[in-house]
């Protein structure tokens, strides 16, 4: 059994969503972990657990960032995580449980393993681009508004794109 953690100077988390349905605005989390565990050093089946700080939410406009930590969507103060609990893992689909705010649903990932390295300190790496979709009211993430002219302000789908590096813990 092989324990894996994420390496935060060399991963991202992010997220894209639809403003005005014309343009998109592009956010990541700055704070989160996720520990990997494997039978050996192949990553089938892989039991994989990631937890982002909500209030660590960045899309470069400060005003926007306190909105979304606020009540109308991940409402921080009362629940600080999203958290992922994997299922099952096949090498290219990730499936498992995704919990934001007090809403847990099943969901699949795409996986993209990049491949194992060795960096110069003699540790072993993993790297992982993962990419997938929710609907954010799915979530209990409800806000919504309509500009004058009936366009919809925030869009309801969701891109998720973590591109992860792991090292193996000895």
């Amino acid at each position: 059994m092989a324990t894996w953690t994420i390496d935060p100077m060399h991963s991202e988390v992010q997220f894209k969503v639809k403003h005005l349905v014309i343009s998109t605005v592009t956010g990541s989390f700055k704070t989160y972990s996720a520990t990997v565990t494997t039978d050996g050093d192949n990553f089938d089946n892989a039991k994989v657990h990631f937890e982002a700080d909500t209030k660590s939410i960045d899309t470069g406009v400060e005003q926007r960032d306190q909105h979304l930590q606020g009540d109308d969507f991940f409402n921080s103060e009362k629940f600080p995580k999203l958290t992922f609990e994997s299922k099952s893992f096949s090498g290219s689909k990730l499936t498992g449980d995704l919990t934001i705010r007090d809403v847990t649903k099943e969901v699949t990932l795409d996986v993209e393993f990049g491949g194992k390295m060795t960096d110069f300190y003699g540790n072993e790496k993993a790297g992982f681009e993962v990419t997938g979709k929710i609907n954010r009211k799915e979530f209990g993430l409800q806000w919504a508004a309509v500009t004058e002219a009936g366009g919809i302000v925030v869009g309801d789908d969701v891109k998720l794109i973590a591109n992860i590096q792991l090292q193996k813990q000895a």
